[in-house]
């Protein structure tokens, strides 16, 4: 810090660090990319068109590095770089279940920083995989609940920057348009026979992707209400449901990317009109039937989403009302092939799917819905 008097006043100027020109220069290159990428698609997924409502996928395993968060990797590098936080040779540190980490560890190999995930030790290999092909570290930690502290104590150390996706993930991104995600469904649902939605569906794992679409619809006026779907194990509908944001669980999700053992600081509950809890065996088989359905090979946290919203669209037609649904596919269901569609995976975690298929396909055949017996 540089001092000098001015007269009576005395004038501090921070010393010049000389990278001033750097951030230009990254600010520039996260851009580019952005302005290289289209927009994803969205879906129609098959429903008789007889009930007179439609469901859409919003295909975000399309991005670069295929997920919904390369969104909100983007905006995370933006919001660091022009707060200052981040400069020519930050050492970035993250907490995540993988999806965030694979696209943070593509930016920051696009400004040629060093990065490192600190993920849960069951983190898929495919994901740890993706990481390090992206030039990632990944430090694992046995306790899924103690990847915060430890992504600080990693930051201290090196005297990087921890990016905190679950603190900032709610204001790093313009919820009033910009491209974001909610501006993009809107936009390529104009031409559609019911354009506004009467429900948009998402998971939460910052809470990030609801706090925007949730504050966009009401920033616009529109009608549309907004579903979040959490898992087994996640803290997020019993915080909801009972108005407690500091509701803990002391465990992880299994259905990596969505759910989290605390309420996380991005999760803001009253942008959200419904939760529906869907158990992890629900998901699992939303995920493969969907994929079978769609030709499309999608993850478990897709499945969440999808069993949400078919919930939605069975209690829509029972009530006689038309209109539309949205929701999200997240990632692609290739991350999971140990996991997810692996038999031998699911009798190790004591999953049967079997009775939830058959609500899906009662579903298909019937459009009522019935929920398998406990």
């Amino acid at each position: 810090m540089e001092s000098h008097k001015d007269g009576c006043c005395t004038v501090a100027i921070r010393a010049d660090r000389g990278d001033r020109a750097w951030v230009n220069e990254a600010v520039r290159k996260v851009e580019a990319d952005s302005n290289r990428s289209a927009d994803t698609h969205l879906h129609v997924f098959p429903l008789p068109a007889e009930w007179d409502v439609d469901l859409y996928l919003k295909d975000e395993s399309v991005h670069p590095t295929g997920s919904l968060k390369h969104r909100l990797a983007r905006s995370l590098f933006l919001y660091s770089l022009c707060n200052g936080w981040i400069h020519e040779g930050t050492t970035v540190i993250e907490a995540s279940s993988g999806s965030t980490a694979v696209s943070e560890a593509y930016f920051a190999r696009l400004l040629g920083l060093p990065f490192v995930a600190v993920m849960p030790r069951s983190t898929s290999q495919e994901k740890i995989d993706l990481i390090e092909f992206q030039g990632g570290r990944c430090h694992l930690v046995d306790d899924p609940s103690a990847i915060y502290e430890e992504s600080r104590r990693l930051a201290a150390e090196t005297g990087g920057h921890y990016m905190d996706q679950f603190t900032y993930a709610e204001r790093a991104t313009d919820w009033r348009g910009n491209n974001n995600i909610a501006e993009s469904i809107y936009d390529q649902l104009s031409q559609e026979r019911h354009p506004i939605p009467d429900w948009v569906v998402v998971g939460a794992g910052t809470g990030g992707t609801s706090a925007t679409i949730g504050r966009y619809v009401r920033y616009r006026r529109l009608d549309t209400r907004l579903c979040v779907v959490d898992p087994e194990n996640s803290a997020f509908f019993p915080g909801w449901a009972e108005d407690d944001p500091a509701y803990t669980t002391g465990c992880g999700s299994r259905i990596e990317g969505i759910g989290r053992p605390r309420v996380e600081p991005s999760f803001i509950p009253s942008v959200v009109d419904a939760m529906i809890r869907v158990p992890d065996a629900a998901s699992i088989a939303a995920a493969r039937w969907s994929s079978a359905v769609t030709g499309r090979l999608v993850g478990a946290s897709t499945g969440t989403a999808m069993w949400g919203s078919l919930k939605l669209v069975a209690q829509m037609r029972s009530a006689g009302r038309a209109g539309s649904v949205v929701t999200l596919l997240c990632d692609g269901g290739e991350r999971y092939a140990h996991t997810y569609y692996s038999d031998a995976w699911l009798g190790e975690q004591g999953i049967d799917v079997a009775p939830y298929l058959a609500t899906l396909e009662k579903f298909a055949e019937t459009g009522e819905w019935v929920e398998p017996r406990d």
